[in-house]
């Protein structure tokens, strides 16, 4: 045995995990290496927020793109794996006001140059922290590249784009309605907008004609509104208001005339059929304003206090005068009826306050133009690939309801519109660079989304807007994006159509798309519910490989992901389980080089067997990885480490490991090492950390497994019969197993075995292969032929091709050895039912490939002659 193996005894995860990550970058193993022989694959990371923490989620997510890194760079390709994170202007501003108001003061105490200042020393803090997070879960990034959205080349990508966007009119100024956050007291895009079921209600209204011929009933959720009133609407095809277009009504409490307007956009079955309009603080009132050419009176301020034009309620917060405005109201007459309204309540992602629909001067862009280019190359052969495909269908669907995006925000921190107001004359400038007479200029105080510049992403952090950029030209467009499916709107569509509109090119070949991780019971993770996880606690617990693994394997693409104590720790199990067979095979290789390993040797089935399935697995792997479906690549894995190498190949290397035909050990040795470091390799994507230890001690070539080439099927080790004969041999080594496990007999017992083959081939397989027999079965006699003198009173087992005869005198009751035959010809019924049915079936036998229909012939020639040898069973043990 070697006795310098330097892999402890038991599996660490926190020791080997320890100094490897530092090591590997300090190797430079991940970074991008502009090699002209190699052809490039790119993924940029999702830049996550540097306003906390990362989540399970974003392990999830990283873990997926590092499986796809490291794969591409072992099968040769020139990585890049750009990582970054996001400035996020809203919820970073959210965090740093909060910790000034713990310290006592505003970010008005501070000014906007101290703000912003303080603001990028909470960026560094937190940068740090998500530095560590990755390196804690191994991901090999390419931290030469790394970039943030507010970088000086970033900033200068964002001003070509909004300059070229609004030279061509696709961006432009004006008076809308927003969603407006009281809270923050910025402009929110509709999905940074949450709805939620609130309880609220009607109220019903009467205003009162003017002429004094009676009155209109309307009916608000947001009463407090009304004092925006600038017309009441009905349909001019309904009979009971028809007569009343052209009229006026009095507004209640404000006393100001308003007229009674004629749209289409009423619904005459809902409701009384009129409707007041508040075209300042209503999306749809504000379009129906703009066609009867009516005023838009705002009565609110950006924090959500009534203004000026409220009158007496000025200063009041929006729900204090609601109340009270009702209350007024009920006093006058005017509201008659309140009605209890269950109804969907906009509230901001940010800050929770309920969003305002708020008149207010915004930049936006233009989104038509955009969209249709977007939505076109979906038709075209460089398409954007959905994986699963089904979400290509969310995109779509955004994209052609798609609505003018409004980009400017009021906040400090961010890239600041480069938009500057001429201090007497008002005209706009809009460039690069600010006027020539700065001193007569004012800039737009305002900042842009967030998602304006991640929509940029792919291309800004390669040194675009330089298209000679050697990045741009060699790592552009990107191979894959991996997200999930809660940002396909937010994020994925803007990247795309940024990305045709300013390279014309679909700025990513795939997008990989996955769900969200979920509780163990399925419910969504929250702070609020208490039921997170962090997954650097379960990093100290488990380890990395464990928790990678389990994430990565857990599902299919696009489904969500229940977290599971119970499946990290049989994860952890599972790494454990490939520690301690790489342990036993190193201290059987016996100091062996990598240039003494030789396949070439004289092989005994179970090294034929073994290299046979490392082929299929690696055939496997290659093909499903390429179509993302890392669930069954898990699940490959699994079985072939777990089941074929460590419970079977392992337990049978021992006899010519433990034996004395030195030929013999040198061959499993070779086998062992090759098989081993292939495993390793192809496992290596997934469980980088454990599989480097190992790798580390294998009889190796070059620096590190991230480097190793991926594996490779070779031909010349596939023996299709060889692997035949060991599903055989398998199969008795259980079914006897099995019999003495029924009977309560230990293998340490011996009993006479009888193997009665079906034709010579098989007994050929038995016999050459009677040394696993007697290993694995521990016979006190074994009997081997065509016939066999066997007892009657035994257990009896049917396998392909043969029949296992057990004399268990005094262990076994007749009667319920013929009902447990009874149970297997049974199950035996069904089974050549189903397939005499699908043979059967005209459509099946047209249809299918020929392979497939000799498979089904071939196990319905299987189940029959295995049901025909329990019947002659049963009636011999009937006698």
């Amino acid at each position: 045995m070697e006795e310098n193996l330097s892999m402890p005894t038991k599996y660490d995860p926190s020791a080997i995990e320890q100094g490897r990550y530092e090591w590997w970058i300090k190797g430079k193993f991940f970074e991008a290496k502009d090699d002209a022989q190699k052809k490039p694959y790119t993924i940029v990371i999702p830049p996550p927020n540097v306003t906390g923490k990362l989540h399970l989620g974003h392990a999830w997510d990283t873990a997926l793109q590092d499986i796809l890194t490291r794969m591409k760079r072992m099968q040769g390709y020139d990585v890049l794996w750009l990582p970054g994170m996001d400035h996020a202007g809203i919820a970073t501003q959210a965090k740093v006001d909060e910790k000034l108001r713990n310290q006592g003061i505003s970010r008005y105490d501070l000014g906007r140059e101290k703000f912003v200042e303080e603001t990028w020393k909470w960026k560094e803090e937190y940068a740090q922290h998500i530095r560590k997070q990755w390196s804690k879960l191994g991901l090999g990034l390419d931290y030469s590249r790394e970039r943030f959205t507010l970088d000086e080349g970033l900033s200068d990508a964002v001003k070509e784009v909004f300059v070229s966007l609004y030279r061509k009119g696709l961006i432009y100024r004006g008076e809308y309605i927003i969603n407006w956050d009281p809270a923050a007291k910025t402009a929110l895009s509709d999905i940074e907008v949450i709805h939620k079921d609130v309880q609220g209600a009607f109220y019903h209204m009467k205003y009162p004609l003017a002429d004094g011929s009676g009155h209109i009933e309307v009916a608000t959720t947001r009463p407090e509104t009304m004092l925006g009133d600038t017309a009441v609407a009905v349909h001019p095809e309904d009979d009971r208001y028809k007569h009343l277009i052209g009229k006026t009504v009095i507004l209640p409490i404000v006393g100001r005339e308003i007229p009674i307007v004629g749209d289409d956009y009423v619904d005459i079955e809902f409701g009384s059929g009129a409707v007041k309009i508040t075209p300042a603080h209503d999306p749809n009132d504000f379009e129906i304003g703009n066609r009867h050419d009516l005023e838009r009176v705002l009565v609110m301020n950006e924090d959500g206090s009534m203004n000026h034009n409220a009158g007496k309620y000025q200063d009041m917060d929006r729900f204090e005068c609601r109340k009270q405005i009702v209350k007024d109201l009920q006093e006058q007459g005017v509201l008659f009826k309140i009605e209890e309204h269950m109804h969907s309540v906009g509230h901001s992602e940010r800050t929770g306050a309920v969003v305002e629909p708020y008149l207010s001067t915004q930049w936006f862009v233009k989104m038509q133009p955009l969209a249709d280019e977007a939505i076109a190359i979906q038709q075209k052969e460089d398409k954007v690939n959905f994986v699963p495909e089904r979400f290509e269908n969310t995109y779509l669907r955004w994209m052609e309801n798609i609505r003018d995006w409004c980009i400017s925000r009021q906040l400090w921190w961010g890239h600041r519109i480069p938009a500057w107001y001429h201090k007497e004359t008002g005209e706009v400038y809009v460039d690069h660079e600010p006027p020539a007479d700065i001193e007569n200029w004012n800039q737009d105080n305002d900042v842009l989304d967030t998602w304006f510049s991640s929509a940029l992403w792919p291309f800004s952090t390669m040194g675009w807007p330089n298209e000679e950029a050697a990045d741009y030209k060699r790592y552009y467009p990107t191979a894959a994006l991996v997200t999930g499916y809660d940002i396909i709107a937010f994020w994925v569509s803007r990247m795309i159509f940024q990305g045709l509109e300013f390279t014309g090119q679909r700025p990513f070949e795939d997008v990989l798309i996955h769900g969200l991780v979920r509780a163990e019971d399925g419910r969504k993770m929250s702070k609020s519910l208490g039921n997170g996880v962090d997954p650097m606690d379960v990093i100290d617990q488990y380890g990395a490989d464990s928790l990678r693994y389990f994430l990565t394997t857990g599902s299919s693409p696009g489904q969500d992901l229940r977290y599971s104590t119970e499946k990290v720790e049989a994860t952890w199990n599972f790494a454990n389980k490939i520690w301690n067979a790489s342990r036993f095979a190193l201290m059987n290789m016996n100091g062996l080089k990598y240039e003494e390993i030789d396949l070439s040797g004289e092989k005994s089935v179970a090294d034929k067997w073994i290299l046979t399935r490392l082929n299929e697995t690696i055939e496997t792997v290659t093909r499903l990885s390429d179509r993302y479906e890392f669930g069954e690549v898990g699940r490959v894995l699994y079985n072939f480490i777990w089941d074929d190498f460590c419970d079977w190949y392992i337990e049978m290397a021992k006899l010519p490991l433990y034996g004395e035909d030195e030929a013999a050990k040198k061959t499993t040795r070779s086998i062992l090492a090759y098989v081993l470091d292939n495993t390793m390799r192809l496992l290596h994507p997934f469980m980088p950390f454990i599989t480097e230890e190992i790798w580390q001690n294998l009889p190796h070539q070059g620096e590190s497994i991230t480097t190793a080439s991926w594996p490779q099927v070779d031909p010349a080790l596939t023996d299709s019969e060889a692997a035949d004969d060991m599903k055989l041999l398998v199969e008795v080594i259980r079914a006897v197993r099995n019999i003495r496990s029924e009977v309560n007999t230990p293998l340490s017992k011996k009993v006479d075995m009888f193997l009665k083959a079906k034709d010579e081939k098989t007994l050929n397989t038995l016999e050459s292969n009677r040394g696993y027999i007697v290993r694995f079965c521990n016979p006190e006699n074994l009997q081997i032929g065509l016939e066999v003198d066997a007892p009657e009173k035994a257990m009896t087992a049917v396998v392909t091709g043969l029949e296992i005869i057990m004399p268990l005198e005094g262990l076994i009751n007749i009667d319920e050895e013929i009902a447990r035959l009874q149970k297997e010809k049974e199950k035996l019924d069904k089974e050549v039912e189903r397939v005499q049915k699908k043979l059967a079936n005209e459509g099946f036998v047209k249809k299918a490939p020929e392979k497939v229909i000799e498979e089904e012939r071939a196990k319905e020639k299987d189940y029959v002659e295995k049901r025909a040898a329990i019947e002659a069973r049963i009636n011999e043990l009937r006698g």
